[in-house]
C-alpha cells in the first residue's frame, strides 16, 4: 500500500484554479473498504495512511447525477454549445438556473461548464481560436465568478477581472466594463457563470445597475449562466415577459444609460430559466431514483462494520423526511453520522445514531442566509432520554416490625393468633 497524500482544495474563482479543478475533479481514488481483520494485518504506518485515506473518502462523497440535475444539464449543454458556435456579433441567449439552497445548482453548472472547457480545448488543440495572428493569448473558455455579497457595478466587474488575474487598480466604471469585455474576447471565453446572482437586491440602485450591466454583457462572445435561489421572487425578472412559444424570459430594456455602443441595435435579451429541486418521494419511480442515489453513497462509505443495504433498507423514508430530499443536507447528515460512528466501537450507520445528529450547514462556507442560500432545516427528532429511577430514600414504609412483636404462626396472610383459655 503506497503512502496517501492529502489532496489540496481547489479555488475555482481564478482561471488557474478553475482549470486545475477541471483537470483533477475526477482524479480522486476513494479508499477501499477493509474489514477489521484486513486492517489488523497492515503495518502501523500503513494503518495510519489508510485511516487518513478513509477520512478523506468519507468527507468527499461522490457527486452523482440525479434526475433533476440531469434535466438541467441537458438544457445547459445545449445552450452553451449553441452559444459557443455563434460567429455573428449578436446577443447570446442566457440561462438562469433556479432552485432552493443546497440543491446542487453550483456543482451541476460547474460540471457542465467543465465539459465545455474540455470539449472546446480539444477541438482547438488547447489554443485560442480568436487569438490575433502572431500572438498567443491565454485560452480561458469558461469563467466562474461568485457575485459579491454587496454587489455593485464596480465590485462585480472587479470580481470578473480577478478571475482573469487582470489589474484593475484605479479604474472607473466605464474602464472596468471595457476591461471585462476586452478580457472575455481576448481569452476566447465562451461561457461566464455568475453564481449567487440573487444576492442582488433590486430595490438598491447599485444592484439595478449591476443587472443592467449584466444584460449589456450578453452581446459578448460568451453565454451568461446566472445561478440563484428563488429567482422569480428575487425581482431579477421584474418586468420580464414569458414567451409562451420558447419558454424564454424576455428581459426589459435597461433603466439607465446603455453600457455598450450597440445596445440600441441588439436583439432582445432572453433568458431560459430551468429549475433544480429536491428529490420528490411520492411515486414508485421517484422512490427508486432516491434509492439509487442512496446506493451510490452507500458504496463509497468506508466503515469497518458497514453492511450491504445500510442506507437502502429501512432507511430511505427516514432520510427523505430528515432532509426533505435536499442533496447537500443529505450529505451533511451522512457525513456527520459517519464521524459519530467512527467514534463508537460499532462502525455502522443506523437510524438511532442519526437521531443523535443535528443537521448542520456550517461546513458550507460563503453562504448568504439573506439570499436564501441556506435552507430551512427540519427539526431534529427528539431523542428519548432514559427515565431515572425514583428516589425512594424518604418513602414512609410504616412501623418497623420485630420478632418480638409477631407471635409464632402470625403472618400477613395467615390466621389470627388465638389466646389460651
Amino acid at each position: 500500500m503506497t503512502a496517501f497524500r492529502l489532496p489540496e482544495p481547489q479555488d475555482r474563482q481564478t482561471a488557474a484554479g478553475w482549470q486545475r479543478w477541471c483537470h483533477t475533479r475526477h482524479c480522486f481514488v476513494p479508499a477501499r473498504r477493509l474489514s477489521r481483520e484486513e486492517f489488523a494485518r497492515l503495518s502501523p504506518v500503513e494503518q495510519e495512511d489508510y485511516l487518513l485515506h478513509r477520512d478523506v473518502t468519507n468527507s468527499n462523497l461522490p457527486l452523482q447525477e440525479t434526475p433533476m440535475s440531469e434535466a438541467v444539464s441537458r438544457v445547459m449543454r445545449s445552450r452553451l454549445r449553441l452559444g459557443a458556435f455563434k460567429i455573428r456579433p449578436s446577443t447570446r441567449r442566457g440561462l438562469i438556473i433556479n432552485g432552493g439552497g443546497c440543491q446542487g445548482k453550483t456543482e451541476t453548472a460547474c460540471e457542465v461548464a467543465a465539459w465545455l472547457e474540455e470539449d472546446w480545448r480539444a477541438r482547438h488543440h488547447d489554443t485560442n481560436p480568436d487569438a490575433l495572428a502572431g500572438t498567443r493569448d491565454l485560452h480561458i473558455p469558461v469563467a466562474y465568478v461568485q457575485t459579491p455579497v454587496t454587489a455593485k457595478p464596480k465590485s462585480t466587474c472587479k470580481a470578473i477581472l480577478d478571475f482573469y488575474g487582470a489589474d484593475h487598480k484605479g479604474m472607473d466604471l466605464p474602464a472596468l466594463i471595457r476591461a471585462v469585455r476586452r478580457h472575455v474576447h481576448a481569452h476566447g471565453t465562451r461561457a461566464i457563470l455568475l453564481d449567487d446572482i440573487t444576492r442582488l437586491k433590486l430595490h438598491r440602485r447599485d444592484d439595478q445597475d449591476v443587472f443592467d450591466m449584466i444584460k449589456g454583457f450578453m452581446d459578448m462572445s460568451a453565454t451568461l449562466v446566472l445561478i440563484g435561489v428563488d429567482v422569480p421572487a428575487s425581482g431579477l425578472l421584474q418586468g420580464a415577459v414569458l414567451d409562451q412559444k420558447t419558454g424564454d424570459w424576455i428581459m426589459p430594456a435597461q433603466h439607465g444609460a446603455p453600457v455598450s455602443q450597440g445596445e440600441r441595435t441588439q436583439h432582445l435579451r432572453r433568458f431560459t430559466m430551468v429549475n433544480l429541486g429536491p428529490f420528490p418521494y411520492e411515486t414508485p419511480k421517484q422512490m427508486a431514483a432516491f434509492l439509487k442515489h442512496l446506493k451510490g453513497i452507500e458504496d463509497h462509505i468506508c466503515l469497518f462494520d458497514a453492511v450491504p443495504g445500510m442506507l437502502t433498507t429501512g432507511m430511505p423514508e427516514y432520510l427523505h423526511d430528515r432532509t426533505g430530499g435536499v442533496v447537500a443536507l443529505l450529505e451533511c447528515l451522512i457525513e456527520d453520522t459517519i464521524e459519530l460512528a467512527i467514534g463508537n466501537s460499532h462502525e455502522e450507520l443506523t437510524i438511532e445514531l442519526m437521531d443523535q445528529v443535528a443537521i448542520s450547514v456550517e461546513g458550507l462556507p460563503g453562504r448568504d442566509a439573506s439570499a436564501g442560500e441556506i435552507p430551512e432545516l427540519s427539526p431534529q427528532p427528539a431523542v428519548p432520554k432514559p427515565k431515572r429511577p425514583r428516589n425512594s430514600v424518604f418513602d414512609d414504609k410504616g412501623p418497623r416490625t420485630t420478632d418480638r412483636d409477631t407471635a409464632p404462626g402470625d403472618s400477613e396472610t395467615g390466621t389470627p393468633h388465638q389466646q389460651a383459655g
